[in-house]
């Protein structure tokens, strides 16, 4: 199934970037339309994603409404790829040389991005606040037309571990992780801080998306005693883990669990909402479940927006939450370009986002983004899952700190 939208377009002011020589490509670019592609797993094992680049399409469709960026239109063209890297690699093909589109924006999962990177960066088209926190997506040396958004999966690993060690610095950890670049940040970030106690207090299992279960996985960590768990895993696999660590009665002292998968209307209450009850993430967005933000003006906002421009969404699902601030994002880098937008020029201004703040981000919570800085969001805070929504906790960590 292929989706394909219309949407929004672009321009601001201000100038600043990395330098990636002369460009002036206008590719994809008019005097009232800019071509914005997108790839999403409207279907497949990571489906519940889809809802994304729906919410994404609804806010572009929102700034056309009300005229468009700089007088320019965003055509949002966003086809499915089933969160299989062969068929990214074939629509994004599609995209670039059929469609004519001047960036990437927001492609989902990163092994799909793994998959397409080497590509943009030759054909030299802007990938922008890609849907994948790797942590390979700052790397602004080797790959300067990619710059990633969310946390890095490595960093989050590291608040995970530290926390780890402050609560429970003698227990031996259980990790279950995605085997891909997304999973093994995971195994990094623990790493990094538990260093040479890693290979004798840390036992890991891994599984592939097309695996039907990872139920085995589970029971072969409970059987290694661990005392804490880590998961790594996509919506659906993590919802399993949830279930089958209540079934078999497993009580970790603490479980983590990947902020990617963290949806109340996705992930935990289709799991149990009593079933994941104490564990443990890490937030930078306002959780849409959580009663504290029932009169906050920045979530006030965003459920106007959702009943009016995207009432089909589901307003527990985090996931149009980070649809919502990552559209947002896209939008200021091309208000940033004014009338002059290029292909280069997007680049530059997208690594020229400066202190950014967001209706859906956390407080204390910023949009950084540098010519040597392509983390654009480096802050998190630890949350809990109560059975019902996700309660903060502790303050606000700079994860380039943990580095």
């Amino acid at each position: 199934m292929l989706h394909r939208r219309s949407v929004l377009a672009a321009a601001g002011a201000v100038l600043a970037a990395p330098r990636i020589g002369q460009a002036a490509d206008a590719t994809g670019i008019t005097a009232t339309e800019i071509r914005i592609g997108n790839t999403a797993p409207y279907s497949g094992p990571a489906s519940a994603y889809g809802t994304i680049a729906r919410c994404e399409a609804a806010y572009f469709k929102m700034v056309n409404e009300q005229g468009g960026i700089a007088g320019r239109r965003i055509n949002f063209i966003s086809y499915d790829d089933g969160y299989s890297p062969p068929k990214t690699v074939e629509q994004v093909r599609r995209l670039i040389e059929q469609d004519k589109v001047a960036c990437l924006f927001q492609n989902i999962g990163t092994a799909a991005n793994s998959a397409i990177v080497r590509y943009a960066n030759q054909r030299k088209v802007p990938h922008l606040f890609i849907g994948s926190g790797a942590d390979k997506w700052g790397n602004y040396q080797d790959t300067p037309w990619t710059i990633g958004w969310q946390p890095s999966y490595r960093t989050e690993a590291q608040i995970y571990t530290k926390h780890l060690l402050e609560q429970a610095p003698k227990a031996r950890m259980a990790l279950l992780y995605q085997n891909d670049d997304f999973g093994k940040d995971y195994v990094t970030g623990v790493r990094d801080i538990l260093k040479d106690r890693f290979d004798t207090t840390v036992t890991t299992a891994s599984f592939e998306v097309t695996d039907p279960t990872i139920d085995s996985q589970v029971l072969s960590l409970q059987a290694t005693g661990a005392e804490v768990l880590l998961t790594a895993a996509t919506p659906k696999f993590a919802a399993q883990a949830i279930r089958k660590v209540h079934d078999i009665g497993w009580k970790p002292k603490l479980h983590f669990l990947t902020n990617v998968s963290i949806s109340a209307g996705t992930v935990m209450i289709p799991a149990g909402g009593e079933k994941g009850t104490g564990i443990i993430t890490s937030a930078y967005l306002k959780d849409p479940t959580d009663p504290t933000w029932r009169d906050d003006a920045g979530m006030q906002d965003w459920r106007a927006f959702m009943q009016r421009h995207y009432p089909e969404g589901d307003v527990t699902d985090a996931g149009n939450v980070f649809g919502h601030g990552i559209a947002a994002t896209m939008a200021q880098a091309l208000r940033q370009c004014g009338r002059e937008l290029t292909r280069e020029r997007l680049i530059r201004e997208a690594a020229n986002l400066k202190a950014l703040d967001l209706a859906v981000l956390l407080p204390g919570i910023r949009v950084d983004t540098a010519p040597t800085n392509y983390h654009p969001i480096r802050q998190m805070q630890l949350a809990r899952w109560t059975g019902t929504t996700w309660e903060r906790f502790g303050k606000v960590i700079e994860g380039a700190t943990l580095s």
